[in-house]
């Protein structure tokens, strides 16, 4: 009977991949390309934003292996933290993933699963509205997108063989049809007036303001704009760290982990800076917002964002639409599979440490966190309803910066305080490549501090109410 309530490990390297590229692909990378356009203005530096993301998150993605080699334990990222700081660290992290990061994005997708099925199925559209006090809103959107989240966390406490097969048909299925996208795209929807618009002055920075006035950017602006437009990239490639939370379910997770943090985030990386290749190659990027067609708004004033959609106007008509709705329906399901499995195995390793609910740490006898998979998703389902999610996802991009530099900082504390330790894998390029990472990270988040306050300070304030919380805890 012991033996049934421990983590079982059936997690191999392709499940392991499958989990890395499932919860990085959402739905962000069909629709921020059209702000990150906004706001430079130029083909060159919109690729110049996915590679610079890319860039970082392969630093990040390597520096990882090393901890994940180090301390293959349920609950990744918490643990590396705790050992190279303290448990106050690891709690704070811990308390911003379970209040805002992980069930903000779990709320968020499932309402983008929610909308774009709304596309398909007009009677679950989010314009129908039940029920509206202040910031609550209910309707068949609201109720769609809990029932898509408490169905995927029912499917997770029956045991990690169940949740590794929706996350391996969904993520194959997404890669596929993302596959088929570039390859439509590259054959078929190409545009050569666009291109040749698009080849016209690339480096050239413009923002769009507010007001509709274009403001030329040089010099030092062009950092702070990059910095600025890197928010919604880095969003759209974020989640790749949830394969380290489940450490204590992947076989040989020494090897496998730092294995499929590479592959997984190269694979996505590479996906995405083709897909932005196709919008460049079949949309001009300046467009007027007032345009009547895809071609005339351009990749900055696409419909609704909808940059995947208008894209492939130009070859399925009208039925790009419904194409690329029922494409995002997929993807966000499978991307939330991965999120919602992933993100218990951290409240578990807090409780273990006797800094959560004591329930959260016990195991059913499939070897699950039921109990944290649950709060997980009623405290996701309360912020669907809420309508805060995405207002709270925006106060958290500060804070998650600042968790991604501190674990990377905890590389070089780990080889200064433990030289001696087994490490199977050993970060690429150290110290050079993951100070990097560090750098950049400090860059954007000096730009945002200065520039987006009201995004930075009340992330930073959500992290730091963790503080008395821990204590209390304690007590």
């Amino acid at each position: 009977m012991v033996e049934e309530h421990r983590f079982r490990k059936k997690l191999n390297l392709f499940d392991s991949t499958a989990i890395v590229i499932g919860s990085m692909i959402g739905s962000g990378i069909f629709i921020v390309s059209s702000d990150i356009a906004r706001k430079t203005g130029s083909t060159g530096w919109l690729i110049t934003v996915w590679v610079i993301t890319g860039f970082m998150t392969l630093i990040a993605a390597l520096s990882y292996g090393e901890l994940a080699g180090m301390y293959p334990r349920a609950g990744g990222q918490y643990v590396y933290l705790k050992e190279s700081y303290n448990r106050l660290t690891g709690f704070l992290y811990g308390w911003t993933l379970f209040l805002v990061i992980q069930t903000g994005t779990i709320a968020a997708v499932a309402m983008a699963f929610a909308k774009f099925t709304g596309v398909l199925i007009p009677s679950v559209s989010e314009n129908v509205v039940w029920i509206r006090e202040g910031f609550f809103k209910f309707g068949p959107a609201q109720l769609l997108a809990i029932g898509s989240i408490l169905f995927l966390t029912w499917i997770n406490t029956r045991g990690i063989n169940e949740g590794k097969k929706v996350q391996n048909i969904f993520t194959s299925g997404k890669v596929l049809l993302l596959v088929l996208f570039i390859i439509i795209g590259f054959l078929f929807a190409s545009n050569s007036a666009a291109i040749h618009q698009n080849s016209l002055n690339p480096w050239i920075a413009q923002e769009i303001m507010p007001d509709g006035q274009v403001v030329q950017i040089t010099g030092f602006g062009i950092v702070t704009v990059l910095s600025m437009a890197m928010v919604g990239s880095l969003f759209s490639s974020d989640a790749w760290n949830n394969i380290t939370f489940t450490a204590g379910e992947v076989i040989n997770s020494r090897k496998n982990i730092p294995l499929s943090l590479f592959l997984g985030t190269l694979s996505v990386t590479i996906l995405y800076l083709l897909v932005n290749l196709v919008y460049v190659r079949a949309l001009p990027l300046r467009g007027d917002p007032q345009g009547i067609n895809a071609a005339s708004r351009g990749i900055q004033f696409a419909l609704n964002d909808r940059l995947a959609t208008a894209s492939l106007t130009g070859v399925f008509g009208d039925y790009a639409i419904l194409i690329m709705a029922a494409f995002i329906v997929i993807s966000t399901f499978g991307c939330n599979n991965g999120i919602i499995l992933s993100g218990a195995r951290v409240y578990y390793a807090m409780a273990e440490d006797k800094v959560f609910f004591k329930r959260v740490g016990e195991l059913n006898n499939r070897g699950v966190p039921a109990n944290g998979l649950l709060l997980q998703g009623i405290w996701a389902s309360l912020l669907c309803i809420s309508g805060t999610y995405g207002q709270l996802l925006d106060y958290v991009i500060f804070a998650v910066l600042i968790f991604y530099t501190l674990t990377i900082l905890g590389l070089f504390r780990l080889r200064k305080k433990l030289p001696h330790v087994d490490r199977p894998y050993r970060a690429i390029g150290y110290p050079v490549i993951p100070m990097i990472y560090i750098i950049l990270a400090l860059v954007i988040m000096s730009v945002l501090l200065i520039f987006k306050p009201q995004y930075t300070w009340p992330g930073l304030i959500i992290v730091l109410l963790g503080i008395p919380v821990y204590y209390l805890w304690k007590k």
